[in-house]
């Protein structure tokens, strides 16, 4: 093979003699909020290990179902929930977890993937930064989005996230 030689292969659906649809490419998107936290960088930082702690501030929207966290590399976090409004069927909600670096006091780092009605819409790769500063601590939060799925409106996916990030950080102030 030369060097600007591209070998192909057939799609595995065609091997398998299964239907080829196309499959929608997934759209990235890149984030960061900055958020100062009136408290020093270990009560932050106990704020996402300490289960109680963290459920005051973790929620998925609707009535919660079920919720496991285990917050030690390699552990994760499970969350599903049930969420309606008026003139719709409920969807159920879901957000899987799993921590791939923990330095205690400093930094957070994790993937998770969040389905709707057993869909995945996104998944994620989540940096948390927790910096001493004079009032507390800076936390800078990088979030590297796979959009999988989108919704029956995909120019508010990446907003919606984004926007629900924020929410959660205003939850984590108000626990510590």
């Amino acid at each position: 093979m030369t060097a600007d030689a591209v070998e192909t292969t057939a799609p595995e659906a065609a091997v398998e003699g299964k239907s080829s649809e196309a499959v929608p490419a997934a759209r990235h998107e890149t984030f960061t909020v900055e958020y100062h936290l009136a408290a020093p960088p270990s009560a932050v930082f106990a704020a996402f290990a300490d289960t109680p702690v963290r459920r005051r501030w973790f929620k998925l929207p609707g009535r919660q179902v079920s919720y496991h966290h285990d917050f030690t590399v390699h552990g994760g976090e499970t969350a599903s929930s049930v969420f309606t409004v008026p003139g719709a069927a409920p969807e159920r909600l879901a957000y899987a977890s799993r921590y791939l670096d923990i330095t205690p006091g400093s930094r957070i780092v994790y993937a998770y993937t969040s389905r709707v009605d057993d869909v995945p819409r996104w998944t994620s790769l989540v940096t948390v930064e927790l910096q001493p500063h004079p009032q507390g601590t800076h936390l800078r939060w990088t979030e590297q989005a796979a959009f999988l799925t989108a919704s029956a409106e995909p120019e508010h996916d990446f907003p919606h996230l984004r926007g629900a990030t924020r929410l959660r950080l205003n939850g984590l102030a108000a626990a510590l």
